[in-house]
């Protein structure tokens, strides 16, 4: 088995965007508490050693849930007819309007960042250190939130692909929101077919596929659902052939640059590949100074400056668009035309400290090139 994404373009409605708008809300909301519970418990554990610090995601979960229902968390004054007052905790007023999922998944997340931090903090964890995780702030942070694809009591799945319509997408608590794209190739996999079952050795009528997560986000003005699959190994037939232990050859070397993006050659100097870098940011720059022009001359927190940020982060999100489409484009066609790929040796991260050379480099996503391919054949790739 393997595990692969299907990210579509929605189409909701003005009911369900609000109602969208409200789950990334609340997922921002529940990280946020998450994260001043444990600092709350660091703070109470100077003090008392024996202090319990919630830090994996289940604590984090079983925290967050206490504390929604506790008095902290909201609570109402009844006074009685004679002048009594009686305090009642009614917890989280809100919490039944989105679904539970959301807080949950942002105690994982939160969950996690904690333990980066601290095997970074042990010195154990590979890459730049790992701060502390810091409080995501509205208008700063993506907008997204996570779902898990539970199953129900009579067998249906929470999250459903092409229920009513084939361009639509069921998700928990809010419903069938139509997408953009074709879901054709996605309800393929998902459509049941005859198997083995492996512990009886009978077949059986299953599905190929399986969704585990949806994740929806919100990039510049529009909603995208990403669906993560678990999908079975692709057909043999379309894998290159394996080489021998012995055989060295069929290697070819991708030479990255900024205004060629890529050139493939084998071993011996012959040229196989030319891609040409679209350069989207370099292109669009005019466009994108007019709009931060514009956006600089707006009221703070005002009306304006909302609907022209808007218009700013649309712009970002269009030339983020152009430059991953083109790097799908030219590392699925090495992957499909080369069974063995070499590629040269580039720390991104330290180049992009030139101030001369550092728009064009981000222009260019030599690192996220690295990353397509690395994700698109493991095991079949090196570097110089």
């Amino acid at each position: 088995m393997r595990h692969t994404t299907f990210r579509f373009a929605l189409e909701p409605t003005p009911a369900q965007a609000v109602l969208l708008a409200r789950h990334a809300g609340a997922s921002r909301f529940a990280y946020n508490q998450c994260l001043r519970l444990v600092a709350d418990a660091l703070a109470a554990s100077r003090a008392d050693p024996q202090a319990m610090v919630p830090w994996s995601g289940f604590d984090l979960i079983n925290a967050f849930n206490t504390w929604k229902k506790s008095e902290l968390a909201g609570r109402v004054f009844i006074v009685a007819p004679d002048g009594d007052i009686t305090k009642q905790a009614t917890g989280l007023g809100w919490r039944g309007e989105v679904s539970a999922q959301v807080f949950e998944e942002a105690a994982v997340d939160l969950g996690r960042g904690l333990a980066a931090y601290a095997q970074a903090k042990a010195d154990s964890r590979k890459g730049r250190p790992v701060g502390f995780p810091r409080r995501k702030k509205k208008g700063r942070c993506r907008d997204s939130f996570r779902l898990r694809n539970k199953q129900g009591r009579r067998g249906s799945f929470s999250v459903r692909i092409g229920d009513g319509h084939p361009r639509s997408v069921t998700l928990p608590r809010i419903g069938t929101i139509r997408v953009h794209d074709d879901t054709r190739a996605l309800r393929r996999l998902l459509r049941p077919a005859v198997q083995i079952d492996p512990d009886t050795g009978q077949p059986v009528l299953a599905p190929r596929a399986k969704v585990l997560f949806a994740t929806v986000s919100r990039r510049g003005d529009r909603w995208y659902v990403s669906l993560n699959i678990e999908a079975p190994d692709l057909r043999s037939d379309r894998h290159h052939p394996r080489r021998p232990e012995g055989d060295h050859g069929g290697w070819v070397g991708l030479d990255r640059g900024l205004a060629m993006l890529a050139v493939a050659a084998t071993a011996d100097g012959t040229e196989v590949g030319r891609f040409y870098a679209p350069k989207p940011l370099a292109r669009r720059i005019p466009r994108l100074r007019r709009r931060c022009r514009a956006l600089s001359r707006t009221h703070p927190h005002s009306r304006n400056r909302a609907k022209v940020a808007r218009r700013v982060s649309k712009e970002h999100a269009r030339i983020a668009d152009t430059r991953r489409n083109f790097l799908h484009e030219v590392s699925s066609q090495l992957v499909k035309t080369h069974d063995r790929l070499c590629l040269e040796h580039l720390t991104a991260a330290n180049l992009i400290r030139n101030r001369h050379l550092a728009r064009a480099i981000g222009d260019a996503g030599w690192a996220e090139l690295a990353r397509q391919l690395a994700y698109s054949r493991p095991g079949t790739a090196g570097r110089l």
